[in-house]
């Protein structure tokens, strides 16, 4: 009895043990491993990220917590300085709020933003291409010309029109309430195009290949066909654009807040305290804007460098 109980656990070893065998051998992990660059920003994307979600227990106090916060520690430099105090290691801003605390709450913010525009964005992209590249015809047409439409215009463009046109309609009490979904829906609107492309390229090479045809034949709807065997097959690139595009999602949504029109003041992203502690640059309380600062450029050139590399390590043309 208890050598058929050991068979089971014998077999998932050997499963496991063979997983991580074929990982070994795979292409794109040996080059991680043996990419220097692609190891250091992958760390770093992950420890801020990581940083960003367990804000609440990394954080030194809640900046959104008035209990916790005294307008008498206002504008100190960090702890370093001579005037610095060792409970506040980055300093604070004009409310008194410790800067440290503030920019791992604004890193959660702005990465929420990001990961929901790409997915957003990723989602009407691959979906659109996938109809385009496998219905053709007109429908193809009209998709392509609206994707071409849209790429002779800047995405920051499109997102300030999207915002612009929102505020327009809804009043201020009531965008201030939806900015972040506002914000959310602006960049992923103005980045679906280089999704639709790049799908509709590869659906239209797989759909002439054989197993589509043996799907055709057998019977299987479009959608079946679509979402079962092609979309599998064409997701690759796709996440490539979706690790690049978040880096850039995350600098427009930074750029939108800077120039007052993304995320109001009660919830400030990165750039929303950029943008605030840029008022105090030139009186001497560098430390406001230059740490949110340097926490967006960290981030967003760790992303684009491990979405550089991804997308070599998955290009054959370059192996």
């Amino acid at each position: 009895m208890s050598d058929i109980s050991k068979v089971p656990a014998q077999e998932e070893r050997g499963a496991l043990a063979d997983f991580i065998h074929r990982l070994r051998d795979n292409d794109v992990w040996y080059s991680f491993w043996h990419t220097p660059m692609a190891m250091i920003s992958a760390a770093i994307a992950i420890v801020m990220i990581m940083s960003a979600v367990f804000a609440p227990f990394l954080a030194p106090q809640n900046p959104f917590d008035l209990s916790v916060i005294d307008l008498l520690d206002s504008n100190l430099p960090p702890a370093w300085m001579e005037e610095g105090d060792p409970r506040y290691l980055l300093g604070t801003d004009d409310q008194g709020r410790d800067i440290l605390s503030t920019v791992l709450y604004g890193s959660r913010i702005s990465l929420l933003v990001g990961f929901a525009a790409v997915v957003l964005s990723l989602i009407v992209g691959v979906g659109l291409g996938l109809i385009s590249g496998y219905v053709g015809g007109r429908t193809d047409a009209i998709i392509m010309r609206i994707a071409d439409i849209q790429l002779s215009f800047p995405a920051i463009l499109i997102a300030l029109l999207i915002d612009g046109v929102v505020r327009t309609i809804m009043t201020k009490e009531s965008h201030e309430s939806l900015a972040l979904y506002v914000i959310i829906f602006a960049i992923a609107i103005s980045g679906w195009v280089q999704y639709a492309r790049t799908v509709r390229s590869s659906v239209m090479t797989e759909k002439v290949k054989e197993y589509v045809q043996a799907g055709q034949v057998i019977g299987l709807g479009s959608f079946t066909i679509m979402i079962r065997h092609i979309l599998p097959n064409v997701l690759g690139p796709v996440f490539v654009i979706g690790t690049i595009h978040l880096a850039l999602a995350i600098i427009i949504e930074a750029t939108l807040s800077f120039l007052g029109v993304g995320l109001p003041p009660t919830t400030p992203s990165l750039g929303t305290l950029i943008r605030v502690g840029n008022e105090y640059l030139f009186s001497g309380e560098w430390w406001i804007t230059i740490f949110p600062g340097m926490t967006l450029v960290i981030l967003a050139l760790a992303v684009n460098l491990f979405g550089d590399w991804l997308r070599d390590a998955m290009n054959p043309k370059l192996q």
